[in-house]
């Protein structure tokens, strides 16, 4: 099959799940065309199948504002046409799912791509409900041949704030359990740790809805009981504001900051327990990277993430905002050897059970051959 991936291609979940499906797509024989206007972080290594097209947006004075949406369905209608693409699956509604229908119309003269859309969050409770885009990401839905979201709570939602009677499947994010292991490595464990300090670890594109900083307050109460260490990965608009707080606190000795990184295996294999105290998440798949490199996660109830984190088995939740409550689950498994261990090992379960790669990917190819149908 001949496949046309569009995503954006920087640290974020999107971005993630599109090129790893990219990856899994073009081992299982599938030739994936990755079209975005610039590489996508993880699409970082050469493999059979994969392809990318970069998408030029034109600037003229005239033009005063960008013209990426249709910039992209320009280049998606080149690359259908000339790699004669069966399917078009755009990942996050804004403005993908628009440049997709463009180019599937302009096409339909030729012999016609699918166009699936996939839903992941913010494209859906934030960005789709400006009043400028809400009809457009409506319209876009209503549309396509086939629409997938990420979660239950992200079906739901769709429904409520968009009204469609399109079906949507519900497909979660996966993870690659044979590369996210865990894999203690000494020089990792040097470079983080202090003597006999825990590591808490935190990874995000530092967004607002993340609440970074709520990380380094359950830090400092962490600390009054335990002797531990948050380490940040990942970059963002957040990261000046939290590494202000950090020094306000007296706690810029006891945070380690390492900007975005590619070695998230051996970087999570360091870590003790995960933080995502988010007031919005759909999924949640950087809890889901953490659980399988066996760390248990200590999250907001918030969203999809009790869809992944079981609380009191793979993790703990907490209401949005309730920093103590963070801090005292923290504390308790920190402080339980044993109870550390049973959820380390029933982290990694959940997530080789029931969302490993493996089991996932085939979910998305019986999506593709019904959207065919669906064309034919």
């Amino acid at each position: 099959m001949q496949i046309g991936m569009v995503c954006y291609p920087t640290y974020g979940g999107s971005g993630v799940l599109a090129t790893e499906l990219g990856h899994a797509l073009a081992r299982r024989g599938h030739s994936v065309h990755f079209v975005t206007y610039a590489q996508p972080m993880r699409l970082d290594r050469f493999q059979d199948n994969i392809f990318y097209h970069e998408v030029e947006t034109p600037s003229y004075p005239l033009l005063e504002f960008n013209l990426y949406t249709l910039a992209l369905a320009g280049k998606i209608i080149d690359v259908a046409r000339y790699e004669k693409l069966d399917v078009l699956h755009v990942h996050y509604a804004i403005p993908h799912a628009i440049s997709g229908f463009l180019a599937r119309e302009i096409l339909k003269g030729d012999d016609g791509v699918s166009l699936i859309t996939t839903l992941h969050g913010t494209d859906i409770t934030l960005v789709g409900l400006e009043p400028s885009f809400h009809p457009l990401v409506k319209f876009s839905l209503e549309r396509s041949e086939a629409v997938t979201a990420v979660s239950q709570h992200l079906l739901e939602k769709t429904r409520q704030s968009f009204d469609v009677e399109t079906t949507i499947d519900v497909i979660p994010n996966f993870v690659d359990t044979t590369v996210y292991k865990r894999s203690v490595s000494d020089a990792m464990c040097r470079q983080l740790r202090r003597g006999d300090e825990f590591i808490l670890m935190h990874v995000s594109n530092f967004r607002p809805v993340k609440r970074v900083q709520d990380c380094v307050r359950i830090l400092q109460q962490v600390r009054q009981h335990v002797n531990a260490r948050l380490v940040f990965v990942g970059d963002g608009p957040e990261r000046s504001d939290t590494e202000r707080l950090v020094r306000e606190l007296g706690l810029f000795d006891h945070v380690t900051f390492l900007g975005k990184q590619s070695a998230l295996p051996e970087i999570l294999s360091a870590a003790d327990v995960f933080l995502l105290p988010s007031q919005q998440e759909s999924f949640g798949l950087s809890a889901l990277e953490a659980m399988a490199c066996e760390v248990p996660v200590i999250a907001t109830n918030i969203g999809g993430i009790p869809e992944v984190v079981r609380h009191g088995e793979t993790g703990y939740v907490a209401e949005l905002g309730d920093v103590a409550r963070m801090a005292r689950y923290c504390i308790e498994l920190l402080t339980s050897p044993k109870k550390l261990e049973a959820f380390r090992a029933s982290a990694r379960r959940r997530a080789v059970e029931k969302f490993d790669i493996e089991l996932i990917v085939p979910l998305y190819e019986q999506v593709y051959a019904r959207a065919l149908q669906r064309s034919a």
